[in-house]
């Protein structure tokens, strides 16, 4: 049947009294209504009313023609709403634009109603201490200006956001009026349903939505529909319904439900931006996940970690080992370190109190450690008679899981690795040395960073011994700085610290026993390093050196050290001994006790301790305290997220840009990782409108924290402020690149930072060399083929004598970073399993304020991340086997060393030579060899023979400089052509590269490297898809002898720090002139030869002894000393001596002489 061509007839029927007729018109409007819509407009009261008529039949007919005719007029809400009235004539299964925009309003209303209706739980700690931080901060206005800051957590806004899945439109968030003018927004897009009727049609069409996706197994799209409405009941159904038809089906694979609650997991904790609604998702997770008899404990292990709660960490390792066979406790052990790895101190520590000791059965009173003797009958018997029952099998594998949570285990296992696989070029080392003037010092510090970082982890401080005379240009602050970076170098080797440290660490008799108070202090900054994040036996140490300490520097260095291994511990005794120091109002380890009050308590949001801080800032008027104090209280606020909303807003409105500075920081540390479109709004608004360059350079620098897992999303955003006016916005704009694009090779952030490298400002040059070199570790040419001019652009401003020194700084810091770890380590912000790398996060902010405090710089080293796989057996011993990688051997290999090339004199200019002094040369060599060939007819054969040498000697002779000029042209050609051939040859070999090799246990693996591992069928198999790290294996043949890997750190026994005057390397060779003819003399007495010679040794001896630098005492006198008593070092030597305004001017003639070239 034709369609209509006009409606004019058809309307005509509407009123007609006779309702049949009135119901056909309805229906054939319906048929065509695409067509005769604009006549039908016309009658749309008529059509009303028959929809308001109670008595007409086909209401909901006349409702579905109402519905098309406002959807063509674009009346999208007037549309929904008569579609809803339609009930079941609207059939959204159609398929139609009609139906589909029709069933996206509906979706998006059902999210507005039900998330407007969500109460967020308020059990939080930092939902706690809200109120205290309200009257601290004092700028919480009642009247509802803080609900359109940008810095308000959605779920506290007037209206619901329509989408939690989709920032980018401009009206999903609350927007200042500061950014833009406001818009409608929501109240444009969502209806105000009043009618129960339609509430309940809404309601309907939904579940008839949500029926339909789940009849075709589209399971995600619900769940995605039911977060974004904060309906946990739809999550809970749809996740049950899933269980049951997965147990239907009984698949080998992974159930609809575990696939389903992975998903469920990856958004709550990438995409959802309320931390409250993470929060009860998470909860949800996990109590679904305990209801499975065989749930996916790794899953559960990262709600546990998010959500803090050891008890729920506690049950499920028990469980596991409770089970008893061998792929439970290897389970087991590898939740063990992914607990490790993602949760604090504080949280590891409950963990290990609840669980039990696996101590022998012998002592039942160590059962419990502390607490007062009338409880331990209580508590002692209970825990006695748990171990009592225990089986030895049992108890081992109870200690080694409190072996692997107090991160022993894992510590000694990444030691391993970067000790046997270090490739550190020292080549690289020695040409900075080299090319940076020791005297200077930030040149000195500059070398002390490139070693620590090139080294960090690998136990590796060859370079320091073989270079004592180098390191004893080192003075005050430069002293302490080398000292630190032995704990660089040294991190996680806990066992051998006080050994190690041993030659700097002050005396327990006091300070004055000695030593510079420059390397005591470094020393013990030094021995946090060692400790980070696992202070657990270094804590009490350290405490009493700070509190035993007078000299500021010494409790600078302490401070640091404690901050670093107590980091996230919370605890409050050591919070009081800072706060003791720091109200002694001293400049010079106010900053450092600042930092550290914040690293004790990091991420626990206690209000108390802001406050504290906070009205302490107030009173100081030293710059140095407050910005220690402002970067200590945004490291409490870690992960905060809208809990640290009122302290925000209270710094940044604050007059102080110091303290503006801090509250920046704060959204970088509380927002970190979330990708918050609020955050980002905020930063860019005070990006451009601070008055403050400070302030400006931190908030495009803090772009980074936010949106390091979107890293491509960052080059887009900072294009503008990487070209921008202000040196400072441009520096920030290079370093928010580093900071989230670090380790991924990212050719857009790259591209941006190139011309930058060249930018008029020293310090906007100095940025873009570090970060290059943060996005460019681990890369090779292969994988990037900038990698080679990078090195080379870097490589060529350490050597260049005009550069500046801020330039040059960066650039040997960058080619530290580049090989960070012996070339085995990444910059990592987040874990292996996708968490928030906490000490990663918070050694990056700090590294950051190295702008301030170069000692600072050393804090990078706790965001460095070893690249490998430690496959482990069910006892935790390394077997020896092979896991296979289906790529080419060559993406993912080691940089080459650079060649070391001998250093070339001065190229001598050639001498002008006139033509006629050509010719005449060219005629004379020309007569010469005449009368060779004359000579040569005449003479007889024998004495050509022994003329011959002759000639040829006279050839040389004459010759020469023919040779001499043709020499290294011939030379330079050979050279090229073998420089072809080798070019040549790696295009052949790369042509003829098989894909597909072998990779031992215990290699560097690189992140990208994961997708292309496999573990072949074999004897090992992983519990668990690898992700980096210790990888427990289940072995299939258990029963038949194994191959282990032989540890090689075992066999080294660790040295004590390099002391100057000591010996500097292995060998044994004595050191000064002294000990040189003390050895002669007694090599000389045991010969038996005349006391003549023995007499002249002995004066010789004397006048070396008086030739000794007085402040520098021979080691010999010294004897075997340990300690800070050593005091024949470099390092130890005291500072109070004249030296160095001896040398002072010598850097001065240096810029004369760049000064002069310049002119010329």
């Amino acid at each position: 049947m034709p369609g209509l061509v006009t409606a004019s007839g058809v309307l005509a029927f509407l009123t007609d009294e006779e309702p049949e007729l009135k119901v056909f018109a309805l229906k054939t409007l319906n048929d065509d209504i695409d067509t005769v819509w604009t006549e039908v407009a016309s009658s749309l009261s008529q059509i009303e009313a028959l929809y308001e008529d109670e008595s007409f039949p086909e209401r909901r007919l006349a409702a579905l023609v109402l519905a098309k005719v406002y959807f063509h007029l674009q009346a999208y809400n007037e549309s929904m709403t008569f579609a809803l009235a339609a009930g079941p004539l609207f059939k959204f299964d159609a398929p139609g634009e009609f139906e589909e925009t029709i069933l996206s309003k509906c979706v998006d209303q059902y999210i507005a109603v039900f998330s407007a209706r969500h109460v967020p739980s308020k059990q939080g700690k930092a939902d706690i201490s809200l109120p205290t931080l309200e009257t601290t901060f004092g700028t919480g206005s009642v009247d509802g200006s803080a609900l359109i800051s940008p810095t308000t957590p959605f779920s506290q806004s007037t209206l619901p956001p329509k989408s939690l899945l989709s920032r980018a439109s401009t009206d999903n968030t609350i927007l200042d009026p500061t950014f833009q003018p406001t818009k409608e927004g929501r109240s444009s897009s969502v209806v105000q349903i009043t009618d129960i009727s339609t509430q309940q049609a809404l309601h309907n069409v939904i579940e008839r939505l949500f029926e339909s996706c789940l009849k075709q197994g589209k399971y995600r799209q619900v769940v995605g529909i039911a977060v974004e409405a904060k309906n946990l009941q739809v999550l809970r159904k749809v996740i049950r319904r899933a269980s049951e038809e997965g147990k239907q089906s009984k698949e080998s694979t992974q159930s609809p439900a575990e696939e389903l609650m992975d998903y469920l997991l990856k958004i709550s904790m990438d995409i959802v931006q309320e931390r409250s609604l993470r929060t009860e998702i998470l909860r949800l997770i996990l109590d679904l996940l305990s209801d499975i008899p065989n749930p996916d404990y790794f899953a559960i292990a990262k709600c546990v970690v998010h959500l803090d709660s050891d008890e729920e960490a506690d049950k499920m390792l028990r469980q596991l080992v409770t089970k008893g066979d061998p792929n439970s406790i290897a389970i087991a052990y590898q939740i063990a370190f992914d607990l490790y790895d993602n949760a604090t101190q504080e949280f590891l520590a409950k963990v290990l109190k609840s669980l039990p000791s696996g101590k022998a059965l012998e002592p039942p009173a160590t059962a419990t450690e502390d607490g007062p003797v009338e409880e331990e009958p209580l508590l002692g018997g209970q825990e006695g008679s748990q171990e009592e029952e225990l089986p030895e099998e049992t108890a081992k594998v109870y200690r080694n899981i409190r072996s692997i949570l107090d991160g022993s285990k894992a510590i000694k296992l990444n030691l391993e690795f970067l000790y046997r696989n270090n490739h550190t070029d020292l080549s690289i080392l020695n040409k900075v040395r080299d090319s940076l003037e020791g005297r200077n010092s930030i040149f000195h510090t500059a070398v002390t960073f490139c070693n620590a970082f090139m080294n960090a982890g690998t136990t590796n401080d060859k370079f320091f011994r073989d270079n004592l005379d180098w390191l004893g240009k080192a003075i005050n602050w430069s002293k302490f700085t080398a000292t630190a970076a032995l704990g660089v170098i040294h991190r996680g080797n806990i066992t051998q610290s006080r050994k190690l440290l041993e030659p700097y660490l002050p005396k327990q008799t006091g300070v004055s026993s000695g030593g510079s108070i420059f390397s005591q202090g470094g020393a013990l900054y030094a021995y946090g390093l060692i400790h980070a994040n696992h202070g657990a036996d270094a804590l009490e140490y350290l405490r009493g050196q700070f509190n035993g300490a007078e000299e500021e520097v010494i409790q600078h260095g302490g401070a640091l050290g404690l901050g670093i291994a107590g980091m996230a511990t919370g605890d409050e005794q050591i919070f009081e001994d800072l706060t003791k120091v720091l109200y002694a109002d001293s400049a010079l380890n106010g900053e450092a006790v600042g930092l550290a009050m914040g690293l004790i308590m990091l991420g626990t949001g206690n209000a108390k301790a802001v406050e504290t801080m906070f009205t302490y800032a107030h009173e100081t008027t030293h710059e140095k305290i407050v910005r220690g104090l402002a970067l200590g209280m945004a490291l409490i606020m870690f992960g905060q997220q809208e809990g640290a909303d009122v302290m925000i807003e209270g710094l940044l409105a604050d007059p102080d840009p110091t303290l503006r500075y801090g509250g920046v920081l704060t959204v970088a540390m509380a927002y970190c990782g979330t990708g918050s479109n609020k955050a980002i709004r905020k930063l860019l608004h005070l990006a451009v409108s601070d008055v403050n360059d400070d302030v400006r350079r931190i908030a495009v620098m803090s772009l980074g924290f936010i949106l390091f897992r979107k890293p491509g999303s960052v080059p887009r955003m900072v294009e503008l402020l990487a070209e921008s006016y202000n040196p400072h916005v441009r520096y920030g704009s290079a370093m928010a690149l580093g900071i989230s694009c670090a380790g991924t090779g990212l050719d857009e952030a790259i591209d941006l930072l190139e011309p930058m490298m060249k930018d008029p400002t020293d310090f906007v040059r100095q940025g873009a060399l570090i970060a290059l070199s943060m996005i460019m570790i681990q890369q090779n040419e292969v994988m990037n083929p900038k990698v080679a001019a990078i090195r080379k652009t870097l490589k060529k401003v350490v050597g260049d004598r005009h550069e500046d020194a801020m330039t040059k700084f960066g650039a040997a810091l960058a080619m530290g970073i580049l090989d960070a770890g012996g070339r085995n380590c990444s910059v990592g912000l987040q874990t292996q399993t996708g968490n928030l790398n906490m000490p990663g996060i918070v050694g990056m902010a700090v590294f950051t304020q190295y702008w301030y405090w170069f000692p600072f710089t050393h804090f990078l080293s706790l965001s460095f991340v070893p690249t490998s796989i430690i496959g482990l057996d069910h006892d935790l011993e390394i077997p020896s086997f092979k896991f296979h990688c289906n790529t080419r051997p060559s993406l993912f290999d080691y940089p080459p060393e650079q060649e070391v090339k001998t250093e070339e004199g001065p190229a001598l200019i050639a001498t002008a030579i006139l033509s006629t002094t050509a010719q005449a040369k060219r005629r004379a060599q020309k007569k010469e060899r005449a009368q060779r060939r004359e000579s040569m007819d005449i003479d007889t054969p024998t004495v050509a023979k022994t003329a011959a040498p002759a000639a040829g000697d006279k050839m040389d002779v004459d010759e020469d400089k023919k040779i001499k000029t043709e020499g290294p042209k011939l030379d330079k050609k050979e050279e090229s052509g073998a420089e072809r051939e080798g070019s040549v040859d790696p295009k052949k070999k790369a042509e003829k590269e098989k894909a597909g090799y072998e990779i031992e246990n215990m290699s560097r693996v690189l992140p990208g490297q994961f997708k292309y591992i496999s573990f072949p069928a074999g004897r090992y198999k992983p519990v668990k898809k690898p992700t980096g790290g210790p990888l427990l294996l289940h072995d299939t043949q258990s029963d038949e002898p194994k191959s282990l890997i032989e540890e090689k750190l075992k066999k080294v026994t660790t040295e004590r720090a390099p002391v100057v005057g000591a010996q500097g390397g292995r060998s044994g060779a004595p050191q000064t002139a002294q000990q040189l003819l003390q050895s002669m003399q007694a090599a000389r007495s045991r010969a038996g030869l005349g006391d003549e010679l023995s007499e002249i040794l002995r004066l010789s001896a004397a006048q070396a002894a008086r030739e000794v630098p007085q402040g520098r005492p021979s080691p010999t006198s010294g004897g075997g000393g340990s300690g800070a008593a050593a005091a024949a070092g470099v390092l130890t030597a005291v500072d109070e001596d004249n030296e160095g305004d001896e040398e002072a001017p010598k850097p001065q003639d240096f810029e004369y002489f760049t000064d002069a070239e310049d002119e010329e």
